[in-house]
């Protein structure tokens, strides 16, 4: 086929060309770790709701008709609030901070206008800046208030608001993402090394990951100009990055391993075109397969979700093309240095004795017990998918980050020491002035069902009316709590003539879910139906497809419902090191259902490319039964243990962004770990072998009569001591009738190793192979 010349003369040229390939990404790896840094700095905020939408639409309104600017919101605490001596010095220093340049006015409990704890022991004070003011002069100005109001005597200040938890949120980011590929690189490569058995063979995967991620970071800081990215969507495309090119790095060493030890006596450029072949197909597949699930990311339209999806892209993009280039670069330049399967080395001190391996041994068992095994793994993950009946959504803001950063504790503290404070209120803008018609609306606005006070705004102009609902979510609620949105609902649904709109918090959210709802079928229907068609050409079977979207299904309700109980009800918070807010950013399922759906593609498209492989070289005359169940156990015996070293690999990445402090972060780390554990093990282990054995032959529906033992006198591919089919490379010449003659002479050693021809059709006692004397004794 054309692709696989391509690929076949893509590794030969990398291979011989080695040299030029290197210093290229050596370039492109220094230019990305200088300037690929600054993504980081030129980050922009994304805006809490959907343009457009009603709740976007009123915010605009009350800011068009009483701009306000940032705020610095302050909890002082520890002492009497009556106390003479506290009184007279904070009262001087917030007339300090209210003649401050660019601070326009101070509510606080001493000069005015403040809240006394409920206990007594404490205030709220909230300065509030010039709207005019730039982000970064905003910034150094709240640094400014909020250096001033810690020397108030009183035992304990705690400085927040929207702005510095935004700063907050960003400083944790990065050392998020500072830590967590840290400790993630430290471990791969000891990982990778034994595992490979040498350092300069655990150093290919890795190399080749962190040049893919400095050239992503270096194109995404291109593209900031173009598609809001923010410092969260950084982090994940840093982490998809490292995991997916460690993927590809393993499966393109893994085939060349098994090429080497097929046809020894072959030329290192064609062993290396020979496994580009074949294994750059898999990982073209499989990159497909997760731009495909970044692409819904990108139909949803949600600016958030859209800028991870283009740094993902760019991610996939750039671990593709470190696949087909610099991985066969490094494999051709260290190949001495890359031990056999099994080999005794330093760090590899134990020999291999050809065993199935952990997929393997699954595999076998659950075509033993094969309707046990469907039945039992389904219950279990159906098990695990159940919370997700009770999934609630909201926003996390503050909430991602750490329990102790000083900004969350403010807005904690804010929302659970002042009663009269409470939470942010669902705001009515009536675009109309006081009148009866207007008051009989608000009297039936405010006597809906969750409707704990209500109160109108008078610092806007005349010609509107506004009020705040203060919806009743109980002491320390969340103002985007269940019940905080459905009081959104219930004053939208409110039949009246006049212009109204409602904002703020729990309006936004519910704006969010109405746009992403509205979205997600067109979404993924194109997500779906594009696996689909990727898979089908890859396997040519209609129900391996249908199979492996329904597996992929079950492992994202799985996952998901794990994430529910984790951070909505708070099991394993402690150990994990997070309080639990009650609710899952309305965000987070579809981010982590895309990214995950893209993941079980790909180890799916590991497997069941070697399955069809060994599927179509089943021997003539074969029982299609047989056939298929020792093309399913022999297909992921000979991918199992790539994609288990993959798996763990790509585990070990997202637990050290889990390990990090931002909820958020936390979220997407537990959730990939989980589904990667989940979809090696209990799917691809027991369910993919388990309902491909119950389906036998028609796996390969329709194309299951095509070749194989339905084609008279097709011959059994000749088999390596592992088990797994020896062949030639794709690029053969087209098969000529095979004829009688004697067996072609050893190879010369000096041979260039051209492209061998294909493996013979006829008898399969002639043995005889048509390929040129550069091609081994044994065909490929």
């Amino acid at each position: 086929m054309a692709l696989g010349r391509l690929l076949h003369r893509t590794g030969r040229l990398a291979a011989r060309r080695r040299a030029v390939v290197l210093a290229v990404w050596a370039v492109l790896l220094v230019v990305g770790a200088v300037l690929g840094g600054a993504v980081f700095d030129r980050t922009s905020d994304i805006e809490p709701a959907p343009a457009g939408s009603e709740s976007a639409l009123a915010a605009e309104r009350l800011d068009a008709l009483a701009p306000e600017g940032e705020t610095v919101v302050a909890v002082l605490s520890g002492r009497d609030y009556f106390s003479t001596d506290l009184v007279a010095q904070a009262s001087e220093v917030l007339h300090g901070v209210r003649s401050t340049p660019g601070v326009v006015d101070v509510f606080d409990a001493y000069t005015g206008g403040g809240l006394i704890a409920d206990d007594g022991r404490g205030s709220l004070v909230v300065v509030e800046l010039d709207p005019a003011l730039s982000d970064d002069d905003a910034l150094a100005l709240a640094h400014d208030v909020a250096d001033s109001l810690r020397t108030i005597d009183t035992p304990e200040v705690l400085v927040g608001g929207p702005l510095l938890a935004e700063e907050a949120f960003v400083e944790q980011a990065i050392t998020d993402a500072a830590i967590g590929e840290g400790v993630a690189v430290v471990v791969l490569l000891v990982l990778l090394v034994v595992v490979l058995g040498g350092l300069r063979a655990g150093l290919v995967p890795l190399l080749t990951a962190l040049a893919a991620i400095a050239v992503a970071l270096l194109v995404l800081s291109g593209l900031l100009g173009i598609v809001p990215v923010n410092e969260f969507a950084v982090n994940v495309v840093t982490l998809l990055g490292l995991g997916l090119t460690v993927d590809y790095s393993l499966l393109v060493l893994a085939r060349f391993r098994e090429e080497r030890v097929a046809a020894p006596d072959v030329a290192t450029d064609e062993l290396v075109g020979r496994t580009l072949a074949t294994a750059g197909r898999a990982v073209l597949a499989s990159g497909l397969a997760v731009a495909i699930a970044l692409t819904g990311l990108l139909l949803l339209g949600d600016p958030l979700l859209s800028g991870m999806a283009v740094g993902g892209a760019v991610v996939v993009l750039v671990a593709t093309a470190a696949g087909l280039t610099l991985v066969p670069a490094l494999v051709a330049t260290w190949h001495r240095a890359i031990p056999a399967p099994g080999a005794r080395t330093w760090s590899h001190p134990w020999t291999g004795r050809g065993g199935a391996g952990t997929l393997g041994r699954l595999a076998r068992t659950a075509q033993r017990h094969a309707v046990l095994v469907t039945l039992g793994a389904t219950a279990l993950l159906l098990t695990l998918a159940a919370p997700l009946g009770s999934l609630t959504l909201g926003s996390s803001e503050v909430h991602s980050l750490p329990a102790d950063a000083e900004a969350r504790l403010a807005a904690d503290a804010s929302t659970t020491r002042f009663a009269d404070l409470g939470v942010a209120p669902v705001t009515v803008l009536v675009d109309a002035p006081l009148d009866d018609d207007v008051a009989t609306y608000l009297d039936r606005v405010s006597t809906l069902p969750g409707v704990d006070d209500a109160l109108q705004d008078s610092g806007y102009p005349p010609e509107v009316t506004v009020v705040d609902l203060t919806p009743d979510v109980g002491p320390g609620g969340d103002a985007t709590a269940q019940e905080a949105q459905d009081l959104v609902r219930a004053v939208r649904a409110v039949d009246t003539d006049l212009d109204v709109r409602v904002a703020g918090p729990a309006a936004e959210v519910v704006d969010t879910q109405a746009h992403l709802a509205q979205r997600l079928p067109v979404a993924a229907g194109v997500v779906v139906l594009a696996t689909f068609l990727l898979l089908f050409l890859l396997t040519g079977s209609l129900v391996v497809p249908l199979k492996a979207l329904v597996l992929n299904l079950l492992t994202l309700a799985a996952t998901l419902g794990v994430l529910v109980s984790v951070f909505q009800h708070g099991v394993g918070a402690s150990l994990l090191g997070f309080e639990p807010w009650g609710a899952l950013d309305v965000t987070t399922p579809l981010l982590i259902g895309m990214l995950v759906f893209g993941l079980s593609t790909d180890y799916e498209v590991f497997l069941l490319a070697r399955t069809a492989e060994e599927w179509r070289a089943r021997t003539p005359g074969e029982d299609p039964r047989s056939a298929n169940d020792r093309a399913v156990l022999r297909g992921i015996t000979a991918s199992g243990p790539v994609v288990t070293t993959a798996a763990v690999a790509i585990g070990i990445v997202f637990l050290g962004f889990a390990a990090g402090e931002l909820v958020a972060m936390k979220e997407v780390g537990v959730g990939m770990a989980v589904a990667v554990l989940l979809d090696v093990t209990v799917v691809r282990g027991l369910l993919l072998p388990a309902t491909m054995t119950l389906l036998g032959r028609w796996n390969w529906w329709p194309s299951w009569r095509d070749g194989g033992s339905s084609g008279p006198g097709r011959a059994r591919a000749p088999r390596g001591r592992d088990g797994s089919p020896i062949r030639r490379s794709s690029l053969a010449a087209p098969v000529r009738p095979a004829t009688t003659r004697p067996a072609p002479a050893p190879p010369s050693p000096s041979a260039s190793g051209s492209p061998s021809s294909g493996a013979a059709s006829g008898p399969a006692s002639s043995g005889a192979s048509s390929g040129s004397a550069a091609a081994p004794a044994a065909p490929r």
